[in-house]
């Protein structure tokens, strides 16, 4: 008689854990076979310290289907209100075009790539980046800009700091910032100065040079709409040796002379209303330009045009603030997110429609503003402004019975100003549109008709002052004015998505970045017009799906981690560490321990540890690593000891940086609590506790969340990333807040609303929040066994990869019973030795066999740092594996004579069909053997576009836009 399945296993069948994990279950006993355990509890036992294993299970809920959770997400969203938003102040409701929709945000081609990296292989998204940039160029006015930053208040933040490089007034401390400028972006500069120690001014833009000033901040359009009167305001700045910082509306830009033209040393702004959803707050792109004198003290990252070793232009990172592995502390800033994806979506915006296409939705949404200024003014409402881009402000005798119209039409203003209300003409905005704000403003039976007051407009001054009114040419570059029908534009961006490699072609074994699998489920729910276009600071009852969502997913973290509350606004793992560290800050001043500010950094750590910690206005005092690659515990404790008074936090990573589970982490955290001292435990490894330990009850006391790493929201080649940030209830009272909405604190503190009067960190209350559900699914999908099930098998992929390794390549670190976590690393030194090749050369020849490299140089020099993941099944890490083995075999011919270090596959790696077509081949080694060195190469052929790109040139010859391909071939 044969076996009937129970019902529970066909209900399990269906369970998403089964296809969030690579290895089946029958593989995952063959791996644990190969490591000499019967089990991967085994394995985990010898694995993990039992002394900070979590005694029972996590309180979280069982596992649900795909099904299940995006019907109840969707529920959740249907508690969300799409209001009318005419509010403004940075964000916008959008018309995004649909060729870009889902061929770009829709498509795992472009959001699952990672940063680029390896250039060779990211030819596609840095062309796009390249694209952004020079839409920044011209548009501001300026010389170089950066390839986007976090969103337009961070951004601001960061011209504060470059102000302060470069500014010729050394002994001024203050930065002014024109009491017109976006509310939000004053909150995060505010927060930003009070580290730095910088006192900030905000008054009347006027009144500037009353103040001895480093640098100013001027809104181009201020926040109540009036275009300003900046060029005289840039130049008195200048005249007393301090920087002049304007932030612009990017669609304005269209309509009103670049900044930079008129003197300005630096322009920054959101590229939001370029086509990317409010989404509530983020993710959205920031632009930064400078002119070319600051660019070394220009944050962010910057896409420059090299060559090829065979002369073809090939674009690179140029310069990057992450230098930060080098400069550490010295850095320009902690940045490491930037927002890849977003910058992608908007340079295609900007390509579909191109100069003509931008104009005409400029001067539309211009045209409706005066439309509704004339309207009003027709009716003897008094406006504020006799200037204005896109928003109208005015006098509201009655606003309390307009805003009861407004809310039963579902039209939201902008509220916040005494006796005043504002609205924000946008892309999408129609006649219709407009004639119910004249109903909500002035009641119904207002007899204005739009097309006379179209006619009236005409005929009209203009609203835009001569003076500053767009006098030059904008993306004249050939790529814009080039793919404006949906095929053209469908072909473009398909063109680049095939230069690029994705975690849709093969794995990317990133040590310390965790590129795992983002499953489509989990994606669906961003585009959904519930999440995706809500305005950040609307009111909370049309929020109501985005406040249970959130809620739910900061208690699930809360359980996940160990700590009693969650801050979920900072918008990068950068920034979580900069948010926990004033955190950390703010409670020893509470203390009245001011002079805390000694920081401990172990040797092995992150750059952007160093780099947050000088932001949060901290000593660095680095510490040591013994021989097998674990914090001396000996020397933090003498160091703590030695710095006991001062002493203010440890950053420190678990498991390590060299990607072991430390024996001696308590220890490691009870020293720094006996000397006065906080811990911060860095979140970058955290897929290799989240059901085994926990970082609140190892003994830290906060800890930032790569969403974007451990909770599957997708890299997008180089950002989004959220970084919220858990705390023990001590420090809850220091959570970051925000001035135009405030923020609603989840757990233990919650009723206490701890934190009301603190600065934000970020543009928006809830950072990204419109890519939570990403995280929010991911967790209800797997639900504690899963989540736990992911740490273990990411444990067992490790460990079977350095196991398979083992026996061609050395292990550099290993923790007890010669275990590593999630994590190995492959120490090349010794093959360099012997044999002259590199690491770099080893990482471009995996190009040729269909693989991004894993991670170079760090944290060890001359290393390889391998992160498989839970999600990558066995016949991945085999292909992987044999691959190297492979390419330790072609080191070998080196070694022994076969081949020349000078004339050898991997120093001419990656092979570009260009190379191997090439009628002049003259290599060592066969033309099918560059291209196809292993059998399964053929069944799924990844070609780069470029082969080795030319650092040193690209150095010596800087150019960061869209110059034309004669301008730069040699």
């Amino acid at each position: 008689m044969t076996e009937k399945t129970s019902l529970q296993q066909l209900e399990q069948h269906d369970i998403f854990i089964r296809r969030h994990i690579g290895p089946s279950e029958a593989e995952q006993l063959e791996m644990c076979k190969t490591l000499g355990v019967s089990s991967v509890e085994e394995l985990i036992g010898q694995t993990v310290p039992g002394s900070i294993r979590l005694p029972q299970e996590m309180n979280l809920d069982d596992a649900k289907t795909e099904e299940q959770t995006l019907a109840y997400l969707k529920t959740v969203a249907g508690e969300n209100k799409i209001a009318k938003s005419y509010i403004g102040l940075g964000y916008h409701p959008v018309s995004v075009p649909n060729v870009i929709l889902r061929n770009v945000l829709e498509n795992p081609g472009w959001y699952t790539a990672y940063t680029p990296y390896q250039p060779e292989i990211a030819q596609g998204r840095l062309e796009a980046l390249l694209n952004f940039q020079q839409v920044t160029i011209d548009l501001t006015g300026l010389d170089l800009a950066s390839a986007s930053l976090l969103d337009e208040a961070t951004a601001a933040a960061e011209a504060m700091g470059l102000a302060r490089r470069v500014s010729k007034a050394k002994k001024a401390n203050i930065f002014f910032i024109g009491n017109d400028v976006y509310p939000q972006t004053i909150d995060v500069v505010k927060t930003r100065a009070e580290m730095f120690g910088f006192e900030i001014v905000v008054d009347a833009p006027e009144k500037a040079v009353d103040y001895e000033i480093f640098g100013a901040l001027f809104q181009y359009t201020g926040a109540e709409g009036q275009v300003n009167d900046i060029k005289p305001l840039i130049e008195a700045v200048q005249a007393n040796k301090g920087v002049a910082i304007v932030a612009a509306d990017i669609m304005s830009l269209l309509m009103l002379e670049g900044p930079g033209h008129l003197g300005a040393d630096a322009v920054l702004g959101s590229a939001q209303r370029f086509g990317v959803p409010m989404g509530y707050g983020g993710p959205h792109a920031a632009f930064f330009a400078t002119s070319d004198k600051h660019k070394r003290s220009l944050p962010g990252r910057i896409i420059g045009v090299s060559k090829d070793r065979r002369g073809n232009p090939a674009l690179r990172m140029a310069m990057q603030t992450r230098e930060q592995h080098i400069r550490r502390e010295k850095a320009n800033s902690n940045i490491c997110t930037a927002q890849v994806l977003l910058a992608n979506m908007a340079s295609f915006y900007a390509v579909y429609h191109g100069p003509q296409g931008l104009k005409a939705i400029a001067n539309r949404i211009h045209r409706f503003a005066d439309i509704f200024a004339a309207g009003l003014k027709a009716k003897g409402v008094a406006l504020v402004n006799n200037s204005w881009f896109d928003t109208i402000t005015f006098v509201a005798d009655n606003k309390d019975e307009i805003l009861a119209r407004a809310k039963s039409k579902l039209v939201n203003f902008r509220t916040d100003l005494d006796g005043k209300l504002s609205a924000t003409m946008h892309e999408t905005v129609t006649r219709e549109c407009v004639l119910e704000l004249f109903d909500v403003v002035l009641g119904e039976g207002h007899g204005l008709d739009i097309a006379e007051l179209d006619a009236q407009v005409i005929n009209a001054d203009s609203s835009i002052p001569a003076a500053y009114a767009r006098k030059t040419d904008v993306l004249t570059h050939k790529v814009f004015n080039s793919y404006h029908s949906e095929t053209e534009m469908l072909r473009y961006i398909r063109r680049l998505e095939g230069k690029d490699l994705s975690l849709n072609h093969s794995m990317i074994s990133l040590g310390s970045c965790t590129m795992k699998l983002n499953a489509t489920a989990e994606m669906i729910p961003v585009t959904w017009p519930e999440f995706g276009n809500l305005h950040p600071f609307c009111p909370a009852d049309q929020a109501q799906g985005y406040s249970k969502m959130i809620g739910e997913l900061s208690e699930q973290l809360i359980e996940i981690t160990g700590y009693d509350n969650i801050s979920m606004q900072p918008n990068s793992g950068a920034q979580g560490e900069y948010a926990g560290l004033i955190a950390i800050r703010k409670y020893h001043e509470s203390r009245n321990d001011h002079h805390r500010n000694i920081c401990l950094i172990p040797s092995s750590a992150h750059g952007t540890n160093p780099a947050s910690a000088q932001m949060a206005s901290m000593k660095v005092v680095v510490t040591a690593c013994d021989e097998n690659g674990n914090v001396d515990i000996a020397d933090l404790k003498a160091k703590a000891e030695e710095h006991s008074e001062n002493l203010s936090c440890v950053m420190i990573t678990y498991p390590s940086t060299h990607g072991i589970y430390e024996e001696t982490i308590k220890e490691a955290c009870e020293i720094v609590h006996a000397n006065g001292g906080q811990v911060y435990m860095d979140g970058a490894n955290m897929n290799a506790q989240v059901g085994l330990t926990s970082p609140g009850s190892i003994g830290s006391d906060v800890s930032h969340l790569n969403l974007h790493k451990t909770f599957c929201i997708p890299h997008g080649g180089g950002g989004p990333g959220m970084g919220p940030i858990g705390v023990k209830s001590h420090l809850a009272p220091f959570l970051p807040n925000h001035v135009v909405t405030k923020v609603e604190f989840i757990g233990k503190n919650a009723i206490e609303n701890v934190g009301i009067d603190n600065g934000a960190v970020s543009a928006a209350p809830y950072g990204s929040a419109g890519i939570l559900p990403i995280s929010w699914a991911y967790i209800a999908m797997m639900g504690k066994i899963g989540l736990r099930q992911a740490t273990q098998v990411a444990i067992l992929n490790a460990n079977y990869v350095a196991e398979r390794l083992s026996a061609h390549y050395p292990i550099l670190y290993r923790g007890r019973n010669d275990r590593v976590a999630h994590e190995c690393i492959v120490d090349l030194r010794p093959l360099k030795d012997s044999s002259g090749i590199s690491e770099m050369d080893i990482a471009k020849r995996l190009n040729d066999y269909g693989f991004h490299s894993p991670t170079m140089s760090f944290p060890v020099a001359g290393t390889l740092m391998i992160e498989p993941t839970e999600s990558e099944a066995k016949v991945e890490l085999d292909r992987f594996v044999d691959a190297l083995v492979a390419i330790r075999g072609e080191i070998s011919k080196i070694e022994n004579g076969q081949w020349t270090l000078e004339n050898n596959p991997l120093v001419f790696a990656p092979h570009t069909a260009e190379d191997v077509l090439d009628p002049t081949w003259d290599r060592a080694y066969a033309r099918d053997y560059a291209a196809f060195p292993c059998e399964s190469v053929k069944l799924n052929k990844f070609w780069p576009t470029v082969t080795r790109i030319d650092d040193v040139y690209g150095d010596r010859n800087l150019i960061c836009s869209c110059p034309s391909i004669d301008t730069y071939k040699d």
